[in-house]
């Protein structure tokens, strides 16, 4: 069985503790040893190949949990919805994995995808036919015919993108079924949603207590965990209370909403990074000032609550919202951290492990993943820099010099650049937001829609 010695790497292993110096033994795709005890084992085995990282990290791979590998960084639910092809969305989901992967992202949560593309795409990649980070993900998104944040364009019954409409206790129950029979890790639910000129604004509930009960106690009866997109303090409570078992979001909090997360420890993803992303940089594409300040305003009224939250004990996990044009793949996964140090308050230890060992719940692999420890999957980075002191290291793909999956390296060579299929993009308003743009480059121009 292949060996493989780390040595004189700054190892962070995730649980929060400082770095330290020390030796990392993988025995096939397991973590078999660290410190001393790596170099003891080492020692007394043949043809163990010797990796001298100096001067480098070596942490674990980052988690992404709420990364829309299907979408293709829509610029809009119009493109989204009415401009993707069931087929064509799944090669290039498959082309999108590998560059998340080449990122230092070695898992990731799909919560939901166009055409329930995420149970094949985990089962290609675990079979080794394509090659893309793990993979927890659920079906198609549930909705009333209230709606989602699509808002109208979500019908009143059926299937649109990457959700389905159900109504009454009868429905709920065959789709959570049926999608648990088709092979999803998690059933996600739209809870709050947009509805124009509502009188009360913002997202809106369009769920009841006893509909959230229905989803969960049908789900957790086959053993499968029910997450839910909530904005709302009643929401909120509504969802912890019904049963949940993940919250995204989770902003606009009060104190009963807190009081109630704080008393089950439900974990929460703010997935903070596609508001962040348009409140810091949106000017550079051309987002509209009143949409960039309501999402700067969203993260400051709820930064305050979210660290009681964590504070108190309640897990707090990163997702980027990957997927969108605001947020495309490879670019943003470690945003999540720098928002969690610069609004939480977290230091970049806390905040790593974030996106590492608290985020394997997001992977239904606790214990397995988001450790380097005795034991643990060898999902690893190897990076040139201290993460430990700014987290933003781990957006600079220059810096990540090896990314071990199951203890194999990864081929971080990129793919060829590529265009976009005739009739895969709706609308020229608003420039793909790399980190170049961020930085200050000129915005790409508009795709030609015309050719391919």
């Amino acid at each position: 069985m292949n060996a493989t010695l780390i040595i004189n790497g700054s190892v962070i292993d995730g649980t929060g503790a400082a770095p330290r110096v020390e030796s990392v033994l993988i025995i096939g795709e397991k973590i078999a040893a660290t410190g001393a005890a790596a170099e003891v084992q080492a020692a007394q085995m043949p043809g163990v190949y010797t990796m001298d990282v100096a001067g480098c990290t070596v942490m674990p791979g980052l988690i992404d949990g709420h990364c829309h590998i299907s979408f293709d960084e829509p610029n809009s639910n119009d493109e989204l919805f009415f401009h993707r092809r069931h087929a064509l969305a799944a090669i290039t989901a498959a082309r999108n994995a590998r560059r998340v992967l080449q990122s230092g992202v070695t898992s990731i949560m799909d919560a939901d995808s166009i055409f329930e593309i995420g149970v094949d795409l985990r089962d290609a990649i675990e079979a080794g036919i394509t090659t893309g980070p793990r993979i927890s993900t659920g079906g198609y998104a549930l909705w009333t015919s209230v709606g989602g944040t699509a808002g109208r364009l979500i019908p009143d019954r059926g299937v649109m993108g990457y959700g389905k409409v159900v109504a009454g206790r009868d429905e709920i129950i065959a789709e959570v079924r049926r999608q648990i029979k088709g092979g999803v890790d998690w059933i996600k639910v739209h809870v709050t949603g947009l509805v124009p000129r509502h009188p009360l604004g913002g997202e809106v509930q369009s769920w009841s207590r006893e509909e959230l009960r229905t989803v969960c106690d049908a789900a957790h009866e086959l053993g499968i965990p029910v997450l839910g997109h909530c904005r709302g303090a009643g929401a909120i409570v509504d969802c912890v209370e019904a049963g949940m078992d993940l919250i995204l979001h989770a902003t606009l909090m009060d104190d009963r909403a807190l009081e109630v997360l704080v008393k089950h420890r439900t974990p929460v993803m703010p997935v903070f990074t596609f508001l962040a992303n348009l409140a810091d940089y949106g000017a550079r594409i051309g987002a509209d000032d009143t949409v960039r300040a309501m999402f700067r305003r969203e993260i400051a009224d709820s930064a305050q609550m979210l660290r009681r939250a964590y504070d108190a004990g309640v897990p707090l996990l990163c997702g980027s919202e990957s997927g969108f044009s605001i947020t495309p793949y490879g670019d943003w996964h470690y945003r999540e951290m720098e928002v969690f140090v610069r609004e939480l308050g977290l230091t970049p230890l806390q905040a790593i492990q974030c996106s590492t060992q608290a985020n394997a719940f997001a992977m239904r692999m606790a214990g397995k993943v988001g450790e380097v420890l005795p034991g643990r999957l060898a999902d690893l980075l190897i990076v040139d820099g201290n993460p430990a002191a700014d987290v933003t290291v781990l957006g600079d793909t220059a810096r990540l010099k090896q990314v071990l999956l199951g203890g194999r390296s990864m081929d971080l060579t990129p793919d060829a650049p590529r265009r976009d299929p005739p009739g895969w993009r709706v609308s020229t308003y608003g420039a793909r937001l790399g980190k170049e743009v961020a930085a200050g480059a000129p915005p790409p121009p508009p795709a030609d829609l015309t050719e391919p």
